[in-house]
This record gives C-alpha cells, structure tokens and sequence, in this order.
C-alpha cells in the first residue's frame, strides 16, 4: 500500500513538474532571453540600462508601486474589520460566499459596470442632480481607479484573513478578556499577531497583481495613472517593440518577487515561526 501511494506521489510530482516547467520555467526564461535579444544590438543588457537611466520609466515604476501599496492599503482597512465580523455571525459561510461572489464575473464585465455607475450620465451622478447638485466628473480621476481596484482585489483580502482568524483558538482572547484585557488591547496584543500569516498573504494577493493593472488604468483611470502593466501593454501591442516590453516584464517580476521575500514567514532556529 505506501509502494503504491509512493508511486502516485512521485507520479503527481512529476506532472506537476513538467506543468511548472513549461508554464512557468519556460515562459520566465522566454521573456529573459526576449529583453536582452535587441535589435540591431544582438544579445545586450541596453534595454536595461535604458530603463534605469529613464526618468519616465522611473516615474512609473514608483507610480506602480504606490498605487499597488494605496489599493493594498485600503483592502486591508476594509478586509480586515469584515474578516473581524465574518468570524462572528451564525450564517457566516453564506456570508462569505457573498464576499467572493464578485469573483465569479468577468472582470471586463465588473470594469464597465462601474463605468455606467460612474460616468456623466451614471446612477451616482443622476442621484447627485437629483439632489440638487450638478454633475461631477467621477469617471477617469485617480479616485476612481483606487475605488474600483480595491474593489476588484478585496475579496483577496479578505479569504485568507478570514481562515487565518478562524485558525485563533478562542479560548486565548477569552483569557485575555479574563485578565482585564479591553477588547482593542486584545484586538491589539492577541488577534492581530496570531492572524498575521493571514495578513501577510492577503498583502501578497492583492500587491503583486495590482503592480501590473492595465486594463482598469485604461478604462477607468483614463491613462491618468500610468503603470509598468500600461507600458507593457503599449510595448506589445502597439509599438511591437517586444524586447523593451520583456525588459519591463522581467522587472516587474523582480519586484513581485521582492514583495513576496519581504511578505513571507521567516522562521527561527528550530523551525518555529516569528
């Protein structure tokens, strides 16, 4: 019987191996080769020192991270109160299936919806003329694009938080509470550490993919906010200079997995936790 489960665990490793290597390995090391294959230049690191001496590849590249840390930091502010919540009420799993239920449509479908719920003649600003104010210009502002990204994002938020609170034993806040302890001292000193793992991996889902928007920059921010996905987009598809744009892609990458080293559990001697 373990002969058996040893081979299908090897058989399993195996496939999902190859299944990293040609979906994952293979494409990285595509766009590596592809950023420093220039043309008229052969196999040159130019586009790199191009990026770096860039003002406006610079620019946007702190653009990218700031936005990414703006939507990251709101989803938080929002996921974590409502992860709070969730963990109390009786019906709690259908609860949370209304949270990721957005998940489920199409994104394109969430950005236009938004755009009609924005735009001149959208249902918010009917209800300010309504009210006796004039039209304001809500769509294409940098408001708007923070609103419906953090939207978009915080379902991501707010799934692994969610787990990692229900991870907490309840009896270490009751004894806290038992000890005089307020309910924010306890929210504080007790449930915040414990649910961290949870944090931190919401962080991880929700600020490397907005590091890379694109579409939504397009759509709602009305390229007024101009990130790294923007110029990757621009460099594919409509400059077709693909060795620029793998240049961008490997960078954004290298901040990716930046961000994930810096989110990740280190662990003490021993193998236990910080």
């Amino acid at each position: 019987m373990n002969r058996i489960k040893k081979r299908y665990t090897e058989a399993y490793l195996g496939v999902y191996g190859l299944w990293l290597l040609a979906f994952v390995v293979a494409p990285m090391l595509l766009l590596l080769i592809q950023s420093v294959n220039v043309p008229g230049h052969g196999f040159s690191l130019v586009n790199y020192k191009d990026f770096f001496t860039s003002g406006p590849y610079l620019a946007m590249t702190v653009n990218s991270v700031w936005y990414a840390f703006l939507i990251t930091v709101v989803t938080l502010a929002i996921a974590y109160p409502l992860a709070l919540v969730l963990t109390t009420l009786k019906h709690r799993q259908l609860w949370l299936l209304l949270v990721i239920l957005p998940t489920w449509i199409n994104l394109l479908l969430k950005t236009y919806a938004f755009i009609g719920l924005l735009g001149k003649g959208g249902l918010l600003n009917q209800t300010i003329t309504g009210m006796g104010f004039g039209p304001s210009q809500l769509l294409f502002t940098n408001g708007a694009f923070l609103l419906v990204a953090a939207y978009i994002e915080l379902p991501f938020m707010v799934l692994p938080i969610y787990n990692a609170l229900l991870d907490i034993d309840p009896l270490l806040p009751a004894a806290s509470r038992d000890l005089g302890a307020s309910r924010w001292q306890t929210l504080k000193k007790v449930i915040w550490p414990l649910s961290m793992p949870g944090v931190k991996t919401g962080v991880q889902t929700v600020f490397i993919p907005s590091l890379s928007l694109f579409m939504i920059t397009r759509l709602i921010g009305g390229n007024k906010v101009i990130t790294l996905g923007t110029a990757i987009e621009e460099h594919f598809l409509v400059t077709q200079n693909w060795s620029f744009g793998s240049t961008i892609g490997v960078v954004l990458i290298i901040a990716m997995a930046l961000t994930m080293a810096l989110t990740s559990d280190r662990k003490k001697k021993g193998g236990r936790r910080k």
